[in-house]
């Protein structure tokens, strides 16, 4: 990226080269002032006026827009610069807990176990093997700081081995934007093959006898993965044959080998249907074929295991039950046997089929669990969990025959854990605990579980975290949610948190709705129609903390990304006076001019879950809450926005435009910063280190605006 001449900068700023040193200097130190164009976007009854459409520049290099992010950024830098010692504080004690040397815990495959490993002051990972039982034959099977050293950004966003395990495939994006480029190389080797795709998803799979890899081609618009194609190795990208199109604006596509090598999985999915086309691995040439043809509202998922398909289906179960088919009668859905048909309470959210055995995720009433059932859907026992609340996960079990479970295990507290549960013995075994460099102490925080009753009777949960060492009362709280999409926000540790924690901060998650913390019902109640009860959830639930003592009312700091960026921009607006501080990071603020533009990245797929506006009910609804369209002429907290120039999940010129509308409207003096990465996207900076900057940015934000009593 180039740098803002001085040039634009007088154009920007209306000043006369006689004038510039003095007046930029009071430029920069002033709020930059966007320029006002009235747009009329929209059409009908549904035309709206826009005075900053204009920032939206898809081409990332008008330079006025660029002179409007390097001010934006020049400001911030500036009502920031008195805190950049404690900014380079925070960031040598968040990255000094992260230790110089790890590695995960090692996978079996075939004849090798595989692991991710990073090495001191690399920014990137090694991806490394070695052969059963013998780590003295350790090889590098990609080495992600070779491929990086000539980038801004980079990012691997998947790799696969091919059967013979001589070659890999590997997904690799330039600019964070989530296109890639697919590349296939010799494991041992840096030498690349001359195979390369591009325009793709992440996702790959590879044919039985490795000489087909099977790919997915992104919308060159939307960025939709629309397209599924066949590349055979040592042809060109141009000679690739479609193997499958999807024609749905509302589904996109995922691939997949299954668990037990016998099948590629094309996975279909829209926000609430699911349909999972197969192709026999060793038929590669085999047209594809549904393994049950969508339907309206009926979501599944498939395990395939000594020929029967084991499917974990919503049909006739709002919080889904486990069913057994035989594979060659998969299609009807008549001949599927019920086997685990929990109570309607319990949500199953994920499970695992082993050939003596099958063990389930499982949520009731807010707390996860992990169940074994035998394979007549029997209950045997629970994973014993000493850890609550705590995030739980089944890990990578390629091996069906085995009689150990390995899952993850953390929480608030607890580090990353990984685990395995013998089912024979009962035993479990510690195989890994993230390390935490430093005075790290566990038994010197307190993990508490809470609800409280929303103005509609639902009873909402919060997890908390603080440090019982510290006799700070009450405590300025940093109270974080998501919300959207049926994600759960689960309490999983943070050691960056640990740098507030120890200040005498509390930590709580509010789980709202819009995720699904209490199952299905809980997603249903926080979508479409029904999104207010997300952004009503974290008001009430802020107020709660602060009215039982459990957070200081006058330091509530509220921070949120991306579509919890949307939850932080509706609060802004709805409960200014209840936040001293509000953190919004890539914030999808510009709710209804985003969905009525269907060439904007990923929109049409997301029709269920916020609304089509060219519907006029769900136009009006979406209108009542838009951050953007909501801005009005109020006091409003301290605020800190961040976003990327290159993001496609939530386009730079949202955020952007929003802060541009709030500068002119709002009443108060309180700080209002965006913070644009000219050189990065949606999910931040790609370097185990560098991505901390923005988290050391954002934590002295708050410790410079905490109240201190009178």
């Amino acid at each position: 990226m180039q740098p803002i001449s001085f040039l634009v900068l007088l154009i920007i700023f209306g000043l006369t080269a006689c004038e510039a040193p003095s007046k930029v200097q009071e430029a920069i130190l002033a709020p930059p002032v966007a320029e006002q164009v009235p747009t009329w976007i929209g059409a009908g009854d549904q035309r709206r006026l826009d005075e900053y459409y204009w920032i939206r520049d898809d081409d990332r290099s008008d330079p006025k827009v660029l002179a409007l992010l390097a001010a934006e950024n020049a400001y911030g830098k500036q009502l920031m610069a008195h805190t950049e010692r404690l900014q380079t504080t925070l960031f040598q004690e968040i990255t000094n807990r992260l230790p110089k040397n790890d590695a995960t815990v090692p996978i079996a495959l075939g004849g090798y176990q595989y692991y991710r490993a990073f090495e001191p002051g690399l920014e990137h990972p090694i991806y490394k093997r070695f052969q059963n039982n013998n780590p003295d034959t350790t090889e590098v099977v990609l080495d992600v700081n070779l491929l990086a050293q000539d980038y801004d950004y980079f990012a691997v966003g998947n790799w696969v081995v091919n059967p013979a395990q001589d070659m890999i495939a590997y997904a690799e994006d330039t600019l964070s934007r989530r296109i890639y480029t697919l590349r296939i190389k010799a494991v041992g080797s840096d030498t690349a093959h001359p195979d390369v795709i591009t325009g793709a998803a992440p996702s790959m799979a590879w044919s039985q006898d490795g000489q087909t890899l099977f790919y997915i081609k992104k919308h060159p618009q939307t960025l939709l993965e629309h397209e599924v194609y066949q590349h055979q190795l040592g042809t060109d990208q141009s000679e690739d044959q479609l193997v499958y199109r999807e024609t749905d604006p509302t589904f996109s596509l995922w691939l997949e080998e299954s668990r037990s090598k016998a099948f590629i999985f094309i996975r279909a999915d829209s926000t609430e249907s699911t349909e999972i086309l197969i192709i026999p691995r060793e038929q590669p040439l085999a047209a594809p074929y549904p393994l049950l043809a969508r339907k309206a509202q009926h979501e599944y998922r498939a395990r395939h295991l000594n020929d029967h398909f084991y499917l974990l289906t919503n049909d006739g179960a709002p919080n889904y039950r486990l069913m057994r088919v035989e594979a060659e009668d998969a299609a009807d859905q008549s001949a599927w046997e019920p086997l685990i048909t929990p109570d309607p309470a319990v949500f199953i959210e994920d499970f695992e089929v082993f050939d003596e055995f099958i063990v389930t995720k499982e949520i009731e009433q807010g707390v996860a669990r992990l169940r074994i059932y035998d394979q007549s859907g029997q209950p045997t026992r629970d994973i014993p969990i000493q850890d609550v609340p705590a995030t739980l996960n089944l890990s990578a079990n390629p091996d069906s025959t085995s009689s150990v479970i390995r899952y993850e295990l953390s929480s608030l507290k607890t580090p990353d854990s990984t685990l395995a549960f013998n089912t024979e013995t009962g035993d479990t075994q510690l195989l890994k605990q993230a390390q935490v460099d430093g005075a790290f102490n566990p038994d010197h925080y307190t993990t508490e579980y809470h609800t409280f009753s929303a103005s509609d009777g639902a009873e909402v949960p919060i997890s908390l975290v603080y440090n019982h060492t510290l006799k700070r009362q009450p405590r300025p709280a940093y109270l974080y949610a998501y919300g959207s999409y049926g994600y759960s926000t689960e309490p999983y540790f943070r050691s960056a948190s640990l740098s507030l924690l120890d200040r005498g901060f509390v930590f709580a998650i509010i789980h709202v709705r819009g995720g699904q913390e209490l199952g299905r019902q809980w997603y249903e109640q926080g979508r479409l129609k029904q999104k207010k009860n997300t952004f009503t959830d974290f008001i009430e639930g802020s107020r709660y903390l602060a009215s039982t003592g459990l957070a200081d009312p006058k330091n509530l700091f509220a921070a949120g990304g991306s579509a919890g960026g949307l939850l932080m921009g509706v609060v802004a607006n709805e409960a200014p006076e209840v936040y001293q501080g509000i953190i919004a990071k890539v914030p999808f603020v510009d709710v209804v001019t985003t969905m009525l533009d269907d060439s904007i990245p990923l929109t049409t797929s997301e029709y269920r879950e916020w609304g089509d506006p060219k519907i006029a009910a769900d136009y009006d609804y979406m209108l009542s809450y838009s951050p953007y369209d909501q801005v009005k002429a109020q006091d409003y907290p301290n605020m800190l926005v961040t976003t990327g120039l290159h993001d496609s999940q939530v386009q730079y010129f949202e955020p952007a435009k929003w802060v541009a509308r709030l500068r002119r409207l709002k009443t108060d003096e309180n700080h209002l910063i965006l913070d644009t990465d000219m050189a990065s996207g949606h999910g931040g900076p790609s370097g185990r280190y560098e991505r901390y900057r923005k988290t050391a940015l954002e934590y002295a934000f708050i410790l410079d605006h905490l109240k201190t009593a009178p």
